[in-house]
Formats: structure tokens, sequence, C-alpha cells
């Protein structure tokens, strides 16, 4: 890229703009404005400064548009779509500045504004009919808004649209083309916020910034919640949680508390488990093997309203979900293979099927586990882990190609001697190690060829191969390294998002699941709001209990805060009901339409002082910027000399009450 040339052309965005005219707009300037490949570190610096501040200044200060930080990331999914086809690296760097200016757009923003830009959902088209009918009856009754608009199943994106270069802006002249009529950006994205379309376009340079880690970490905790009541006409919507406004059993979807009511049930899934496996009734189901039944069902159902409720994007994006399908397969194998020895009274059939539920605790032992991959240290080693075996299972190709070669001139070679299962057990042996094995026999197999045969069979495989697998992953395990953080941020963004942001109003925890599935047949008699209304009344019949442990949980930690003294970090980590975060805005910014209901009350809480509701009025800059960092360090300036006025009134005071 020439920085002699001359700006593109800020996009002319009047606010009332659809979502893909929208895109389009801004896509023409990515266009005009990236024409080399860069890093993040590139385009952060001389970059960013002279091609993309334009836009984000632009941005901040004159555009109103709700959806801009949903279309930048929508576009980055965009272009990272169109890099597969074109190997010269351009649109991956224009997906990464569209991640580099929706950052910093929002790094302007206060927390309101925050949560309002990141957490508002898309509105489905008008014109577009929900082509996903047919699940709609999965929770039909017990999604937001319309009620016979249940349908907003977050179906797979990538297979709602599939870009090419012919429809795109990817030619020199995109202000020609039809993309904005062409794209369908709104119905692909329909029912998604701006987090959920980052973690769709694995935009994890966004999502691993601070400033929207506070915004994930404030839903992880409960502090931020999507739904605030619990009622037939309830609503979703992004709002600051407030203790004398929301529903105690809303308390149920904060996602710290799913993991940990996760873990018990995992807990109680292993304790039944190795009881069954333990006791082993051949001829008679037992009470634990029935409650290991219940289980299996309430967690089979469970994923499966998770996949339809999250989409298979998501779904699969999670980490743990391989070992949850694994425990579902296996489960139901063992279901299926103990019912027919029951039923036959063949003994041969029981022991296979006790035999299957042994290998359940390859997935149920580290999935009770997974509690760890929250941690940082280990929830870096986790996509690290997965990188690794994806390299592994590929050279995994040219292993057994090799081998194929060596089993076949093997066993041709000791024919009479060896069979050839006995022979290819010896060279698995060999290749593992015993290297010893192979030349003992070499002389049986062949005395002409086998020992040079041998030979040149461990050192392809003891040394060459083994060689350089360890090389392969050492290289794979050093790049990944470099970006483990975002990584793991992304896979904790992920999980936080599949937590909180479910459609559904009423959410039970398993084994408690399953009651629902008896008011299903009620469909056919009641209205959806009647059958809404019955899961609600349900859910307070059975997770009571639930609800007190959280809030006795709860008010002892505001207890403990409170003895804590003040400005202590484990107090003022929690998200302020009514002062802005650190996500501060230097420059000037129009206001936005009155007509946005607003997320979080203006007033300062009772208790507070005047001094402390003003200093929440003009909130301290954030560091993210350079602009903010200037802010951060005249707002400093300016503290430490009204300090050193108070001192000298204090000495001059001292000094007259001596005098």
């Amino acid at each position: 890229m020439r920085a002699a040339r001359s700006l593109p052309d800020l996009p002319d965005i009047d606010g009332t703009e659809t979502f893909d005219a929208l895109v389009r707009k801004l896509s023409v300037y990515f266009v005009q404005a990236i024409e080399a490949p860069h890093e993040w570190d590139e385009l952060r610096g001389e970059v960013y400064g002279i091609f993309l501040r334009p836009l984000t200044r632009y941005l901040v200060d004159d555009v109103q548009h709700e959806a801009i930080v949903c279309a930048l990331l929508a576009l980055k999914w965009h272009f990272d779509a169109l890099e597969h086809g074109d190997d010269r690296g351009i649109n991956e760097t224009r997906g990464l500045a569209c991640e580099l200016v929706a950052w910093r757009f929002v790094t302007h923003l206060t927390q309101r504004e925050t949560i309002d830009f990141l957490c508002r959902d898309l509105p489905s088209p008008r014109r577009d009919p929900c082509p996903r009918e047919s699940n709609g009856d999965l929770q039909a009754a017990d999604l937001d808004g319309n009620l016979e608009e249940a349908v907003h199943e977050r179906a797979p994106l990538l297979d709602a649209y599939s870009p090419n270069l012919e429809e795109s802006f990817y030619d020199e002249q995109p202000q020609d083309s039809e993309y904005g009529e062409q794209s369908g950006f709104a119905s692909t994205f329909a029912n998604l916020n701006a987090l959920e379309i980052a973690a769709v376009s694995n935009a994890k340079k966004f999502l691993g910034q601070k400033s929207i880690q506070q915004i994930i970490d404030g839903i992880w905790k409960g502090e931020i919640v999507f739904w605030e009541t619990l009622g037939t006409h309830s609503k979703k919507e992004a709002k600051v949680y407030r203790k004398s406004h929301a529903d105690p059993f809303c308390r149920l979807r904060v996602p710290l508390y799913l993991k940990a009511f996760e873990v018990l049930f995992f807990a109680a899934f292993l304790a039944l488990y190795y009881v069954v496996l333990v006791q082993k009734h051949a001829n008679s189901v037992t009470v634990p093997e029935i409650m290991l039944y219940v289980w299996l069902a309430s967690f089979s159902y469970n994923e499966l309203v998770e996949y339809w409720d999250a989409g298979s994007i998501f779904y699969a994006t999670d980490f743990w979900s391989l070992w949850d399908l694994g425990i579902i397969f296996v489960g139901i194998a063992f279901f299926t293979t103990r019912m027919l020895g029951l039923v036959d009274h063949d003994g041969v059939a029981t022991d296979v099927a006790f035999d299957i539920l042994s290998i359940e605790a390859l997935f149920l032992v580290p999935r009770i586990c997974s509690l760890l991959s929250l941690h940082p240290y280990f929830g870096m080693l986790l996509p690290v882990l997965k990188e690794m075996t994806k390299d592994f299972i590929k050279f995994l190709g040219l292993v057994a190609i090799l081998y194929l070669g060596f089993s076949t001139s093997f066993s041709f070679l000791a024919r009479g001697t060896f069979t050839f299962r006995e022979m290819n057990w010896i060279l698995i042996k060999v290749f593992f190690g015993s290297s010893y094995l192979g030349f003992d026999i070499a002389d049986q197999i062949s005395p002409a060829l086998g020992p040079p045969l041998m030979f040149i069979f461990v050192c392809m495989t003891n040394i060459l191969l083994i060689t350089s697998l360890i090389s392969l992953l050492s290289n794979k395990l050093d790049s990944i390294m470099l970006h483990a953080r975002d990584e793991y941020l992304f896979v904790y963004a992920v999980y936080v998002l599949e937590a909180a942001t479910s459609n559904r109003l009423t959410f039970f925890l398993p084994p408690l699941n399953l009651l629902p599935l008896m008011l299903r047949p009620l469909r056919l008699i009641v209205s959806p709001q009647q059958l809404r209304n019955a899961r609600i009344v349900l859910l307070k019949a059975t997770h009571w209990p639930f609800v007190l442990a959280l809030l006795g949980y709860e008010r002892g930690r505001l207890w403990m805060d409170d003895r804590l003294p003040a400005g202590s970090s484990v107090g003022s980590e929690r998200l302020s009901r009514n002062a802005p975060s650190a996500l501060r805005r230097p420059l000037s910014r129009k206001a936005f339409s009155t007509t946005r209901p607003p997320l979080l009350g203006d007033q300062p809480r009772p208790g507070r002082s005047a001094a402390v509701a003003a200093a929440d009025a003009t909130p301290p800059a954030s560091p993210e910027t350079v602009e903010g960092l200037h802010a951060a360090v005249a707002n400093l300036r300016t503290q430490v000399e009204q300090l050193s006025t108070m001192l000298s009134q204090a000495r001059a005071t001292a000094v007259e009450v001596g005098s």
C-alpha cells in the first residue's frame, strides 16, 4: 500500500439504511483502503492512522446507526469467506481491518451504549418469511416476541449464504456491483447480536480486547442479563442486572451458575455410572441403573435443545461438544444392547452392554473436568491440543501409506513362517519401539531380504517418521502459543454467549428438563400464551430450591464485599448499575436518538454522594486508544494538582493552628 495515494471517500451513512445497504457502503471503503496484505500489528500502526482512523472518527462523530458493529463484523465474515478463493491475503487483511475499526468504535462508547451495540439482536428482515418453521415446535411456547414467531432457531449461518468473487465487492469498482441487493446479510445474521456475529466470523482479535471482554465478563457473572422478568409477555433485552426489578428465577440463566449446576450434574452422573458398573446386575434393572437412564435422557435432550437454540455454528465451536456427543452415542449403544440382552436373556449381549458402558468413562471423566477449561492456563492448552491433534491425524495418512507397503512386503516374504496377523502385530511392535524384535526375526522372514528391509523399516519409522512428527508438532505448538490467549478468550466468549443468549424464556436444569415434555401434548388444546404460563408455573414449582441457594450465595457475596476495605479490587470488579464503565469516548459524538430505550438508569443510587455522581458523569478515557491515553494522562494531572492544592491548604491550616 502506498501512503502517497489519496484517501478513499467516506461512506455516506444517514442512519436509515437497511443492514444490507450499510454493509455494502462500508465494504466499498475497505476495498478501496486496503490494497495490500498486512499483519494485525501493522494495521494498528501506520495503516490505521492513515486510512482507518478517518472512518472510525466518522462513525463515532456523525453516524447514528445501531447496527454499525454488527455490519463491520459481518464484513469480517464475508472477507474471510472470500479469502478461500484468493491467495494474496488481501481479504484476510480487510477482515482484520473490520475487526480493528469495530473495536476502536466500541472504545468510544459509554457502558450503556456498549451493551446496546454489542448485545442487541439484529431484527429479522420483514420481507423474508422464516424458512425453518418445521423446527419451531421444539420450544415454540418459550421464545421471545410473538409466540407465533417461535421459529427463529439459530440455524447454520454459513449454509445460508456462500459468497463468491462474482457477487462480492472483490472487484476494483465495487460501487458498480449488485452486492448490496444479492448478499442477504440481513437474513443470514438475523436474530444474532454483535458478539455472536463476532464468534461466528472468528473475530478473535475483536473478542480478545479488554473493552469487549469486560462485557463478556459481565454476562458471565450475571451483571448483564438478557431476561429481566419471567412472564407471559417477557421479551429478551440486554440490561444491567437490577435486583429490585429482576425476577429471581431469571438468575438460573447466569452462565456462572449454569456451569456450577453442570458440574454437579456430571458429578451425580459419574457416581451413578460407577455404581452401575460395580454392581453389574446382569438379570435385572436396579434403581441406580434407572437413574442412570434418566440422567442420560435428560443430558441428551438438553444437548438437542442447545443445538437447536444455539445453531450448529456455535455448537460445533464448543470444544466439549465432541465429548457430549460421545457420551450420548455410547449411552444409546449401551441402552440398546442392554435391552436386547434382557429381552432375549442373552448373557453375551449383557456382557457386551457393560463393556460398552465401560467406554463411557473416556468421555464422562474429562467432561466433568471441563470446569478447568475456564482457567486461563488450561483454557489456552485446549486450543493447542485441538490443533495439534488435527496435524497428528493428517500425519497419520503418510504413516499409513508407508506401513501398508512394508506390511504387504513382509507378509508375502514370511509366508509359511508367520501368518498375516502375526506379521502385522510384529510390525506394530517394531513401529512403537521394539526394534530389537524385528531384527531377531528378520532372518526368519527372508534370509536375503529380511534384514535389509527390516533395517529400512526401523529407520523409516523409529527415526525419520517419529522425528518428523515431533518437529511438526513442536512447530505447531510454537505457532499456536503465540495466539493462545486469543484462542482461549474466543472459546470462553463462545461458551458465555451460548449459555446466556438463548431465546428460551424458561430454562430447566437437567434432569428436571424432562418435566416440560409432559406439557407438550397440551399444545393441541391450549394457546401458546397458556402453555408458556404453564411452563413458568412448572419452573417456579420445581426450581425454587435452586433459586433460594443462588440468592443466598449472592447475599453472602455482597456481605463479604461490604466487609472488604474501600477500593478493594474484588469489590470494584462488578459493573456499576449506573456509572459508566471504562469504555469511554474521548471524541465528541452526536447524541443518539431519544426513541431508543435506555438500558441503564441515569439516576445515581441512593447513598452515593454528589461528588461521586459528578465524577461518574464525566467518565475518564479508555487507555486502549491514543486519544484515550492522552485524556487519561490529562485527568491524572488534574487530580494531582487538586491533591497538591488540598495539601497546601492543610499545611496552611496547621501553621495557623500552631501559631
